[in-house]
């Protein structure tokens, strides 16, 4: 005998179970749930991707697909590296001209600052004013002297703290820098009032290669006196028939000249088979005065110089009281063709003095060593054997010659023993 209760689980399973019959407008119901359900079933098989189905179109193994795809990937990363790049160095490019124009922008302030030029710097110290110096020139054709003038000054530069400055005037010639001639230091003052002269000899021959030379400079007592301005006046701009007496702006002190020395000229021959260096003293002008006369008494050394130490020595007869003396006289050496490189020829004007010691007004070396004209006379020379060759030759400093030449001292000290 059943259970009541697992009758009534049976029954209501078999009422879960079998189908009811079909009401009018139910089938439609019925009929759309089915076809739900088979909607859903559908769904849930996953259809084949579209970046699978292009992958097994192509005719390639997956990894060489691959390969390409990221070695395309890298080239395009290139590319946009490259475009960020370009557009960086044009935009430095454009900045980097802004600056440089920066220099053109007239009367900016902006441009001064920050790019300063240095053409700009040099203008800005010439129109710098430094005040004005009147002057006078009187040249006696009859004494063959100048007479410059220093008259006075307006509005100098003041070159001290209080606003002043105590101004005087350095006089010379170009032609003679160590005769110079000072005025008086006047105090505190930019207008200073001097009427002072001085006298120079001067030969109307050396008046178109000659300048005046008025320095401006601020006294000082304890320290070295300061540059307000000079005046370079060339006598060859001036008609010296008359009396010149004007104004001029003072400019800024100029380097310094190397003085005027004079210039010698003479020839050179060497036979290289008989071994013989023929030099010839021709004849000198220009040359500086050394005698309060203004004149000299000019001689020529010349000498050999065999790897850097004294060989041979010639000289000229002494010419007097000239600037401009003609000699014509002729030196022969033994120099062997073996020696020809090694050897140095040095060629030195002095000035007689009967009481004093004589001094030398300035020398030229010639040789292999040398430089310049120097060298191309010496070299024009040695491509012509025994032809002369003459040329003209300015002298220069006695210690520029001596140290270019670097001659080895002939005796040696003894070192100290222990």
């Amino acid at each position: 005998m059943k259970s009541p209760i697992k009758e009534l689980s049976s029954l209501v399973w078999q009422q879960l179970v079998t189908p009811h019959p079909a009401m009018p407008g139910e089938a439609a119901s019925s009929n759309v749930s089915t076809t739900t359900v088979t909607a859903n079933v559908t769904t849930t098989t996953t259809p084949p991707g579209f970046i699978d189905d292009i992958l097994n179109k192509i005719p390639l193994p997956r990894w060489a697909i691959l390969t390409i795809a990221a070695a395309a990937g890298l080239l395009l990363l290139l590319c946009i590296l490259c475009v960020i790049v370009k557009c960086c160095c044009r935009k430095r490019k454009q900045k980097k001209k802004e600056r440089i124009n920066l220099g053109n922008i007239n009367g900016s302030t902006t441009a001064n600052l920050v790019q300063p030029d240095l053409e700009d710097l040099d203008a800005r110290l010439k129109d710098e004013k430094r005040g004005r110096l009147q002057y006078s020139l009187e040249y006696n054709f009859r004494r063959q002297e100048i007479t410059v003038g220093v008259k006075q000054a307006a509005d100098l530069k003041a070159m001290d703290s209080g606003g002043t400055s105590d101004p005087y005037v350095i006089v010379y010639l170009t032609s003679d820098r160590k005769k110079k001639f000072e005025t008086k230091v006047y105090r505190k003052t930019l207008n200073p009032v001097f009427n002072e002269s001085f006298t120079f000899p001067m030969p109307q021959a050396d008046v178109a290669d000659t300048s005046v030379v008025l320095q401006v400079y601020d006294f000082n007592r304890f320290s070295k006196h300061d540059s307000i301005g000079e005046l370079r006046l060339s006598l060859a701009d001036f008609d010296l028939q008359h009396v010149i007496e004007e104004w001029q702006e003072l400019s800024t002190s100029g380097k310094i000249e190397q003085e005027r020395l004079g210039e010698i000229c003479f020839s050179l021959r060497y036979v290289p088979s008989t071994g013989k260096l023929t030099v010839v003293i021709l004849e000198a002008k220009k040359l500086k005065r050394m005698d309060t006369d203004g004149f000299s008494d000019p001689y020529v050394k010349v000498q050999l110089i065999l790897n850097k130490k004294k060989w041979k020595k010639k000289k000229t007869g002494v010419k007097k009281n000239t600037l401009s003396p003609y000699f014509n006289e002729v030196f022969s050496f033994d120099v062997a063709f073996e020696q020809i490189q090694n050897v140095d020829l040095v060629i030195s004007v002095w000035d007689h003095d009967k009481v004093s010691k004589n001094e030398e007004i300035g020398k030229v070396f010639l040789g292999c060593r040398a430089t310049g004209n120097q060298l191309r006379h010496w070299s024009d020379m040695l491509a012509n054997p025994r032809r002369p060759i003459a040329q003209w030759h300015s002298l220069q400093p006695v210690e520029e010659v001596d140290q270019a030449l670097a001659l080895k001292t002939r005796f040696k000290l003894p070192l100290p023993t222990s």
